[in-house]
């Protein structure tokens, strides 16, 4: 992609995927849409891969969504290439990991949501502006986001247009640790410390089952 907007770094078979927009707060046009999609399937068909990390540049924003020049007002906020996105990132068999560097918001959620597991900074802010924006929320971050926190705070963030903090959203159950951003590579290596010295295909049969209860 020209001008690096998306980065790919793999060591000993774990694949970190950045989103290097922090000019424009991270956020992806179509065409970065595009590219992490196709990151994202060839991830999934690749069967020496044991993890996957996804973040963003800088220390102020994960990912502010879509971008606004790009964006269709008055419509769904997740269009082809965000449902693209969205599903080949949840369709890679082996652990996700989103290590949000800040904030997150709109379509941004849909990256993060797609990851089995979200570590956040404790600055970092979550939000899904559809009335500022005049958008309607993908289906995708809808169903994610009612599973993962159920109806009233899926409703709180989506009709009430609230923004919640790091701390509401480790006690909702929206993000699963909060660390500062000096401790996100051990972490990550913490995570992955099991996978990379495990069978890869039991990884794969554990991760299927837990997405079957996700259903």
């Amino acid at each position: 992609m020209a001008d690096n907007l998306i980065l790919q770094r793999r060591i000993k078979n774990i694949l970190t995927v950045t989103v290097n927009r922090p000019q424009k707060a991270n956020s992806l046009t179509n065409e970065m849409l595009d590219e992490l999609a196709v990151i994202f399937n060839r991830a999934a068909a690749d069967d020496n891969l044991l993890g996957v990390v996804v973040t963003g540049a800088g220390d102020r924003v994960f990912c502010a969504g879509a971008d606004l020049s790009e964006l269709v007002t008055g419509g769904d906020d997740t269009p082809d290439g965000w449902s693209r996105m969205a599903e080949s990132l949840r369709k890679i068999p082996v652990m996700t990991v989103a290590l949000l560097n800040g904030h997150c918001m709109g379509g941004g959620l849909s990256l993060a949501l797609g990851c089995d597991i979200r570590v956040s900074v404790p600055k970092a802010r979550f939000a899904y502006p559809v009335f500022k924006n005049n958008v309607l929320p993908g289906q995708y971050d809808v169903n994610s986001l009612y599973s993962l926190i159920g109806k009233g705070r899926t409703s709180i963030i989506l009709l009430g247009g609230q923004t919640i903090d790091s701390d509401e959203a480790l006690h909702w159950g929206l993000v699963d640790r909060v660390l500062d951003f000096s401790e996100f590579n051990s972490e990550s290596e913490k995570l992955f410390e099991i996978a990379k010295s495990s069978d890869r295909n039991h990884q794969v049969k554990i991760k299927s089952r837990i997405m079957v209860s996700e259903k």
